[in-house]
């Protein structure tokens, strides 16, 4: 369920006029971030950036053996959660019950069975052991209680990686913004957090890519965001082939446990709410399919959303809501 890179920043940061930007890049949750600010200050900020990454990671990351979520999926039930973990938690909650279930963190041992997370894929996966371990899987059979985790099922996995990487961004712009940075754009993997303008004195410019299945990039539609955030999911570039050809995306359907098939190739969602959620609610439309996700829209008017899908002749076709 983890996002891919879908979106181009289409601000040119080196021929900037205005030498009161500066930009910092670096390395976070397995991608590289690139961050735009309104600075005149000789301050270190890629130190404190990767300061508060680690923290991210400490307690959300499965990828780290020692992290917090990963000692609870081993069966730890002493950890003291932290409130990183307690929002994270609290947002995927909500997003779970909106959606009926369809995003949900718990379909981790999932993602790892079909090769798709931090964890050894199972060999000879067949419907059979599916339904077994779909039986690990429901985020409304997890809680917090007293600032620990409590697990109907022990072998239940948690995975957040669908909505980490967009609470990353905003712990960093929370961050600046707390230091009076009020002009900033944060790329992190493709996920997006901006406020006030670019050095142009202009709202953030943003390209949305077509979903080109060879690699290559080009682009579909520019968007600007006004003090929002944007994330995009898509399965045309994260998938995986087996020894008979078939293909599957890393989206999977969180009612069965297998790969979600669906015509939508891609969602790109922006809204004036945190990075976290629009990271969450990206890869809930990717779950839902077309047709699913439009139902879903009427009832989310927050959201903006511009989707890229295939018609029943094989061509690109776009759906966008009206506010977007």
């Amino acid at each position: 369920m983890k996002n891919f890179i879908l979106t181009v920043i289409i601000i040119s940061f080196i021929s900037c006029k205005k030498n009161d930007y500066k930009t910092i890049i670096g390395n976070a949750f397995g991608t590289t971030y690139h961050i735009k600010i309104k600075d005149t200050s000789n301050k270190n900020w890629n130190f404190t950036i990767d300061s508060l990454v680690n923290s991210v990671n400490k307690s959300l990351s499965t990828y780290i053996k020692d992290s917090d979520i990963s000692k609870i999926n081993k069966g730890d039930t002493t950890i003291i959660v932290d409130e990183k973990f307690k929002e994270v938690f609290n947002k995927s909650m909500r997003i779970f019950k909106e959606t009926n279930g369809v995003f949900d963190p718990t379909i981790g041992v999932l993602v790892n069975a079909w090769d798709f997370g931090p964890e050894k894929k199972l060999k000879n996966l067949d419907s059979v052991v599916i339904k077994n371990l779909m039986q690990q899987v429901g985020f409304n059979k997890v809680k917090i209680f007293f600032d620990k985790v409590i697990k109907e099922n022990p072998e239940t996995y948690l995975d957040f990686n669908a909505i980490a990487k967009g609470y990353g961004i905003d712990i960093i712009g929370r961050f600046l913004e707390k230091n009076k940075i009020t002009n900033y754009m944060i790329e992190l993997g493709g996920e997006l957090r901006v406020r006030g303008k670019n050095p142009k004195d202009k709202n953030w410019s943003i390209q949305i890519e077509n979903p080109n299945f060879d690699g290559t990039q080009s682009g579909n539609k520019i968007v600007s965001l006004d003090n929002e955030s944007m994330a995009t999911s898509g399965t045309y570039r994260k998938f995986k082939v087996d020894e008979n050809g078939n293909r599957y995306a890393h989206i999977l359907n969180t009612k069965t446990g297998y790969p979600s098939k669906s015509n939508l190739l891609s969602a790109s969602v922006i809204a004036s709410l945190d990075c976290a959620d629009v990271d969450a609610y990206a890869t809930a439309l990717m779950a839902f399919g077309l047709e699913k996700s439009k139902e879903f829209l009427k009832k989310h008017k927050e959201l903006k959303v511009f989707l890229i899908y295939v018609d029943k002749n094989g061509g690109l076709q776009t759906y966008q809501t009206s506010n977007f």
